[in-house]
């Protein structure tokens, strides 16, 4: 059966720009413009700075609604939070940093007043509440209320990163959409009663070869912020600015090899100014509008996504990506699948196979902000980790998890197995993905290690390891990987049994 393959051009409007001076009424017009010639929906996110200013609020009310979708951006601005009663903490009217510009700076109270100064005076202005809510990141509070109060069709937030812009989000859904857990948002539920019951959807389209492994530097002992390689029309050496990486992405991540749909967000920020973003999108949307003409793609609004999904989905589904290719090597290839349990990302290079990433969901594990103001220009959201090739790299080791007889093998098959399983084969090595659990067959017995390079307080703490277990600690969480078949030899090897591991994984 054909899987859906959806865009959402999500593009969002500030009011200020403190870094530079840039026109930034200009990139909201010329974005509509070529949306207008290319015949493509999207959505445009209101920063509360815009929502007040009428040269803003006035265009947009003009637009089609039948193409055009009006939401909220939630990042905290200066007239927000005075009007909210909250003394502004910023630099600048709009602050970048954790503190001031996000919800994790403020008390459950403040959050909810400003929840409701951006959502009632959208109201009052557009005639009606919004339905689409997004943000670089949220705490999990004002996401339940939100929801709760107003009612929302889908919320977005930013893609996989370490340190960007001075926050985190690392080890959840690498992208498509899943629903949240209700004690952690960037969690996904494991059941229906933990879950919040609007979809959450990964932004910016990331690369699926080359974004998980830019800022690693193997050679060294300190952690290294990333850097972004995404659709985002203003990066020009690789990303959504190279008309090359743009056709070489919409290839490998709408291939149809996703298990459930293949999604990706394009768009961007007002604040880069039209000049930067202006090559990369004419070229972008002039290539969606083609592909949606031969039906390979659907360009649609975010909250059209989102009710879909709830349609068709009452809990969350497991989702792939694949890439048979590197943009600029055909010798690499990923797979990353995400179930509402666990994610993991197989990585072959030139031929060897490893698993370069494995994190485990809990929906209890708690919100680092839930009770906490973050008081700092940082953020952390965090999942459970098992492997980590990016963060426990360092000191001259790769790291993930590695097979003693990982020589050369074939290209990447990925086969579907029914609902949520998927069958990734690398030569006579056999990867079957189901929804907790991973099996890996080979035709003789083989060993796996789990490389460690450098001392991390991403690591998880062992506990215990037994023949057929191994129980971690992260967090103040417990979980722990089991052994159907196989042996554990100690904390980071394993050893087959009659050819066979399979593991799954408990909270």
């Amino acid at each position: 059966m054909k899987k859906r393959q959806i865009i959402n051009i999500v593009n969002f409007i500030r009011a200020v720009e403190p870094r530079e001076e840039v026109d930034l009424m200009k990139p909201v017009t010329e974005q509509i413009k070529l949306m207008k010639k290319h015949n493509l929906k999207g959505t445009f996110l209101l920063q509360y700075d815009a929502l007040i200013l009428p040269r803003y609020t006035e265009l947009l009310k003009t637009l089609d609604p039948e193409q055009f979708e009006i939401g909220v951006w939630h990042e905290i601005v200066q007239p927000m939070a005075e009007k909210a009663g909250i003394t502004w903490r910023g630099r600048f009217p709009w602050d970048w940093h954790a503190h001031c510009g996000f919800s994790v700076g403020y008390t459950k109270d403040e959050r909810e007043k400003l929840i409701d100064v951006l959502f009632e005076d959208f109201r009052d202005i557009m005639g009606y509440y919004p339905r689409v809510f997004g943000s670089w990141f949220f705490d999990s509070h004002t996401v339940r209320y939100t929801y709760d109060k107003y009612g929302l069709d889908a919320v977005c937030n930013c893609k996989e990163q370490y340190g960007t812009d001075g926050y985190t989000l690392w080890g959840a859904y690498y992208g498509q959409g899943y629903y949240p857990s209700r004690n952690s948002v960037f969690m996904p539920a494991q059941t229906a009663e933990n879950q919040l019951d609007v979809p959450l959807f990964r932004m910016l389209g990331s690369d699926q070869v080359y974004q998980f492994d830019s800022g690693i530097d193997v050679d060294s002992s300190e952690q290294k912020n990333q850097g972004a390689i995404t659709l985002e029309p203003v990066y020009k050496i690789m990303g959504g600015g190279l008309s090359e990486w743009v056709d070489w992405y919409m290839k490998e991540n709408f291939n149809g090899e996703c298990l459930t749909f293949g999604y990706a967000q394009a768009g961007q920020e007002n604040s880069f100014g039209w000049n930067k973003m202006k090559d990369g999108l004419e070229y972008q949307f002039s290539l969606f509008e083609k592909l949606q003409n031969e039906g390979r793609i659907e360009v649609e609004h975010l909250g059209d996504t989102g009710r879909w999904y709830k349609q068709k989905y009452s809990i969350t589904p497991a989702s792939a990506i694949t890439a048979h290719t590197a943009y600029d090597d055909e010798n690499k290839n990923s797979v990353w699948y995400s179930s509402r349990f666990y994610r993991i990302n197989l990585y072959g290079d030139n031929g060897k196979l490893r698993i370069r990433d494995l994190h485990i969901f809990n929906e209890n594990f708690p919100d680092p902000y839930e009770d906490k103001v973050c008081t700092r220009n940082e953020a952390y959201y965090e999942t459970l980790p098992v492997a980590d090739g990016n963060r426990f790299s360092g000191n001259g080791v790769l790291a993930g998890i590695f097979f003693d007889n990982g020589g050369i093998h074939e290209k990447m098959v990925f086969e579907e197995k029914g609902e949520n399983t998927a069958q990734v084969t690398y030569g006579k090595i056999k990867i079957t993905l189901c929804e907790n659990s991973v099996k890996i067959e080979n035709d003789e017995d083989f060993v796996l290690h789990n490389k460690v390079g450098k001392k991390s307080n991403h690591l998880p703490d062992v506990k215990a390891v037994e023949e057929k277990e191994i129980r971690l600690s992260y967090g103040k969480s417990d979980y722990s990987v089991k052994l159907i078949n196989g042996i554990f030899i100690n904390n980071k090897t394993i050893k087959s049994e009659n050819c066979k591991i399979e593991v799954e994984f408990s909270v």
